[in-house]
């Protein structure tokens, strides 16, 4: 009776635009397609210490044995699949994925839900101990043919390479999307500083009471779907989007439950060095144990969030060179998340049944040009051939200038650093400026694909102070378009080469060295990378500020940018212009 009723109203997958499934090309037809979609509700998998996990397992109405596809992370499923926009659909839509041939598992972590036992910090080792489980149990099921891929958006990716260093059997290519590496660095303590307005928005949304206790019958969830990717779509969609803001914030109000408080304590207040942070420390350092095919997708339009994993884990893994890709893809911003998964389907049909699709002959790395309008293909990233380009700030106004190709004679310049909720007197900004800008104009087609960094000579008079930096390119009609961010914590400027990659200056935040007011030193740090072709006429942006909310768009535009808690202290920056400062991009040569 559970099983007719929890199908008795199909799932209503959304109406996908391949434009934004597909990196710039065009596969074969897939090797199955309708072939339905079955619910399994709540299906109990076994792992250690007696415990059992929920699953909803998605397989096609056509009998058969299949592929699986097992997705594991924190959230509660109950809306994944109605389409609500809750932020947290990172699987996709089950029909997509059904109807080409392959079963879907979508797992709830110990604790949360309808699965048993208690959690532990997210991402822990117990956690990759139970995906190795899952992935396993999946592969011994009577509608799976023995081979288990992974797919999936934020934590649903950043736990694939987690378990793929483990090697599972079953286990035979991932398709990750926006991941995280080293949780330390780019999550919890991102450019120095703790991820407040993320955490705030992450925990409120996922892990109150409520969200542990909601249940939605399978049914209802279909019968929402059928609402939610309606026609209408189209019409209440760009609606919500303009208000995204504003649904963040309310979320960010809300209350999760203690343990997860528990650990935002410890991530924002006691957790500065890696041995006081509760969270675990990643599969980074580990992905040349990593050897099956894998897809890594990043959106550009996410600047402290999810972006370096991206390239350490395409540099690092040890997954045969002509077996991984990359795929940079444009800004954009979308809830939920149905990015990825038709062109996750050509890649396991290429991998598990030898498609010959196209897949073999894309390039290893596909970007998104922006102000081409088109992706781009490469050998790798940085582009081979691609040459370093250095611009140097000049100033020509107090809070203006230029960016130009030799070193400047030296100068000063500087801005002020405003903590952020402080209530200033009227007219504040009219006698101290709180950013600096610096204009590049072109004369020339301009390439720009690569890893982007800032070296800084810096002097404040404060023992500490935040530099936010932003990279645009700005049209000849003067519209803006956001390509690049980056920030650091002057006070935890110590590099880590141990831990860079070719795309990321990562950065030692363990022991901070306090600034001496006037002082002058140097930081280093990256920007994501952000390729572009500026034409004549159009001009390269640095912008300079102090506080994030002074450089970031709303969500609508496709760009998210978390604010984080920062400058420390009223004070100002002075920027030492001269041959050690200087914004350095990459130039792809013809």
């Amino acid at each position: 009776m559970g099983a007719w009723l929890d199908n008795l109203i199909p799932l209503k997958a959304p109406a996908i635009d391949p434009a934004h499934q597909f990196a710039g090309w065009q596969p074969a037809p897939p090797v199955h397609a309708g072939l339905g979609c079955h619910l399994l509700a709540d299906q109990r998998i076994p792992v250690e210490d007696g415990v059992t996990l929920s699953a909803d397992v998605y397989t096609p109405r056509v009998p058969g044995r299949y592929p699986a596809i097992v997705q594991f992370a924190a959230y509660s499923r109950e809306l994944h699949t109605a389409g609500i926009p809750t932020g947290s659909n990172e699987i996709g839509a089950p029909p997509v994925f059904t109807n080409h041939g392959y079963g879907q598992v979508v797992v709830m972590r110990r604790g949360m839900g309808r699965s048993g036992g208690e959690g532990r910090v997210f991402l822990n080792d117990q956690d990759v101990d139970d995906h190795a489980a899952c992935i396993a149990w999946a592969a011994a099921q009577p509608w799976c043919d023995g081979r288990v891929v992974l797919f999936g958006t934020s934590y649903y990716g950043m736990t694939q390479p987690l378990v793929a260093v483990r090697r599972p059997p079953a286990l035979k290519a991932f398709f990750c999307n926006e991941i995280c590496t080293d949780y330390f660095r780019h999550l919890t303590q991102f450019g120095g500083v703790p991820g407040l307005s993320f955490f705030n928005l992450w925990m409120g949304a996922n892990f109150t009471q409520a969200m542990f206790r909601l249940r939605v019958p399978p049914v209802v969830r279909a019968l929402l779907s059928h609402i939610t990717n309606s026609g209408l779509k189209h019409i209440w969609q760009p609606q919500l989007m303009k208000r995204a803001d504003g649904l963040f914030r309310t979320f960010m109000r809300q209350t999760p439950v203690r343990a997860v408080r528990e650990w935002y304590v410890n991530w924002l207040v006691d957790g500065k060095t890696r041995a006081a942070s509760s969270i675990p420390p990643g599969p980074s350092g580990r992905l040349g144990e990593i050897d099956i095919p894998f897809v890594v997708a990043q959106n550009l339009g996410y600047f402290n969030l999810h972006q370096f994993g991206c390239y350490d884990l395409f540099e690092n893994a040890g997954t045969a060179a002509d077996r991984k890709w990359m795929i940079l893809a444009p800004a954009h911003y979308e809830l939920p998340v149905y990015a990825w998964q038709l062109e996750a389907i050509a890649f396991f049909d290429h991998v598990l049944h030898g498609a010959e699709n196209g897949y073999r002959e894309q390039p290893p790395v596909r970007y998104w040009l922006d102000g081409a309008g088109r992706y781009e293909g490469s050998a790798d990233f940085p582009v081979p051939g691609s040459r370093p380009l250095r611009l140097y700030p000049a100033s020509s106004a107090p809070a203006a200038g230029t960016l130009q190709t030799t070193a400047p004679v030296p100068a000063e310049t500087s801005w002020v650093a405003v903590p952020p909720g402080a209530v200033l007197i009227g007219g504040f900004d009219e006698v101290a400026n709180q950013t600096l800008t610096f204009d590049l104009p072109v004369d020339r087609p301009l390439h720009l694909a690569g890893p982007v960094s800032l070296s800084l000579r810096l002097s404040c008079n404060e023992i500490d102070t935040q530099v936010v930096a932003r990279l645009s390119r700005v049209a000849v009609d003067g519209s803006t378009h956001l390509l690049s961010l980056g920030t650091i914590a002057a006070a935890r400027r110590t590099r880590d080469p141990g831990r860079s990659t070719a795309c990321e200056i990562a950065i030692d935040t363990q022991t901070p060295l306090p600034l001496t007011p006037g002082l002058p030193v140097d930081l280093a740090f990256s920007l994501t990378p952000a390729p572009t072709l500026l034409q004549p006429g159009e001009r390269l942006r640095l912008d300079l500020a102090s506080r994030l909310d002074l450089l970031r768009s709303n969500v609508s535009k496709g760009y998210v940018q978390f604010d984080i808690p920062a400058p420390p202290y009223f004070s100002r920056n002075s920027l030492h212009m001269g041959p050690d400062t200087c914004l350095e991009v990459h130039e792809v040569t013809p």
